[in-house]
């Protein structure tokens, strides 16, 4: 249509979007001309809110506190890990402390979650103590999975009144989600569960309600695609369908992703249920393709996915029905999706995601209440959610979210693998601004 404006395609807030052409280019000129006209804080504003948001973060975490003592009746704020290991936690942990610092709060750290907590193995963290934290993967604070058993109630709430807690900041992953919203349906026989707690999505799985994106999931994508990259190199010299199965459990985001990022020809998910017939019909397109000369065909799968019909036994077929066409290997990524440094990616989702937790913490304080609360990262950016409404927006059966954005990207598997022209693909949501 040559009568509508020109725009171009951008990311918004981890969505595509549609943004008017001139209006960027106006707004890219302005960034230049304030700057010669030394109107920097226009000059910011022009360039965007989060540019300026991740000014004022650059600020709080590069500069010390110029006082060492606490102003007086400061609340303590405690920052605990649960869950399974996410790259990114330290880097959490490190923002909250020079975050709640900065806002004047008494930042402690609880090393081994509920059992470090009940056990009392808490301290507090200065600024100087989480130097370096931003850089390296695993957790300082260690992180445990197990959810607080209805009978460690009361050590919990002793411990919390105990250490004198204000405030807990919890990162981690669906367990941590799932610990939080219980121990605050139990506020009227605990009442020290009353208190603000706030849970920053971090893990690898990236199945957490509320947020598009989580915490350790873009250094887990980097860690699979670098795998899946050294067994495509492998392959170069024969005639190979290689299966690998990616983490998540019943969350097929790393599988999918990884699958994109690697050129795979195949990948099977939990949430598209598959079966034999599906199975034959891929090993027919297979056999067709090594015929007429592919030399790898890379198939990823979700390790939850399928039952029964697991990598070992989808190898299995593919082997049995290879007519001497290829040969078949399998692997699990495993726990290399879990290890090495966070993403600059992660980094910065951790440093923005603890901004908009201590920034909810203040508000509570100052408003003398305690809800429970999530943070995450939606279509319209950085929001937090009602804990307690955590059932209502996930499938606690597969631990997954009901709705998650990225299920449209399944077509791009078959459009750009496969040589059939039939194939319906939906379209992908585009958000206009």
């Amino acid at each position: 249509d040559q009568s509508s404006e020109p725009v171009i395609i951008g990311a918004r807030n981890n969505r595509v979007a549609r943004l008017p052409l001139m209006k960027a280019v106006n707004d890219t000129r302005a960034v230049a001309k304030f700057t010669k006209a030394k109107e920097y804080e226009k000059a910011v504003q022009a360039r965007g809110r989060s540019f300026g948001e991740m000014l004022a973060l650059n600020e709080v975490m590069s500069t010390p506190p110029q006082q060492d003592e606490l102003p007086e009746g400061a609340r303590r704020v405690a920052i605990m890990h649960v869950g399974g290991l996410a790259p990114g936690m330290n880097t959490a942990a490190r923002a909250a402390v020079r975050q709640g610092i900065d806002r004047g709060f008494e930042m402690l750290g609880i090393y081994g979650s509920f059992e470090g907590l009940m056990s009392g193995n808490v301290r507090q963290l200065a600024w100087e103590d989480v130097e370096g934290w931003g850089f390296d993967g695993g957790a300082e604070l260690g992180t445990l999975r197990p959810i607080p058993r209805v009978e460690e109630y009361y050590a919990i709430g002793r411990a919390l009144e105990e250490q004198r807690i204000d405030a807990l900041i919890v990162i981690g992953g669906y367990n941590a989600y799932l610990s939080i919203n219980q121990m605050r349906q139990e506020t009227s026989r605990y009442p020290a569960f009353n208190i603000p707690m706030i849970c920053i999505p971090a893990s690898i799985d990236n199945n957490l309600p509320g947020s598009e994106l989580s915490i350790g999931a873009d250094s887990a994508l980097n860690n699979a695609v670098w795998a899946l990259d050294r067994i495509r190199e492998s392959a170069a010299a024969s005639r190979r369908c290689f299966v690998a199965d990616a983490m998540g459990r019943h969350c097929g985001y790393l599988s999918l992703m990884s699958g994109i990022a690697a050129g795979a020809e195949l990948v099977y998910l939990d949430e598209n249920p598959y079966d034999l017939q599906d199975l034959a019909s891929d090993v027919k397109m297979m056999r067709d393709s090594f015929r007429d000369g592919r030399r790898l065909c890379l198939v990823l799968h979700n390790e939850e996915a399928g039952g029964r019909y697991d990598r070992e036994f989808i190898a299995s077929v593919f082997a049995q029905e290879s007519q001497g066409l290829f040969d078949v290997r399998h692997s699990a990524l495993g726990h290399l999706q879990q290890g090495g440094e966070p993403s600059p990616f992660d980094r910065i989702l951790a440093t923005r995601l603890v901004r908009a937790a201590i920034q909810e913490l203040s508000g509570q304080f100052a408003e003398n209440r305690s809800e429970p609360l999530g943070v995450g990262l939606s279509a319209q950016g950085i929001e937090t959610f009602p804990l307690l409404q955590m059932q209502q927006k996930v499938d606690p059966k597969v631990r997954r979210p009901l709705n998650q954005w990225w299920l449209p990207l399944v077509d791009i598997i078959s459009v750009v693998s496969r040589d059939e022209w039939d194939i319906e693909v939906r379209p992908l949501p585009i958000t206009d601004l």
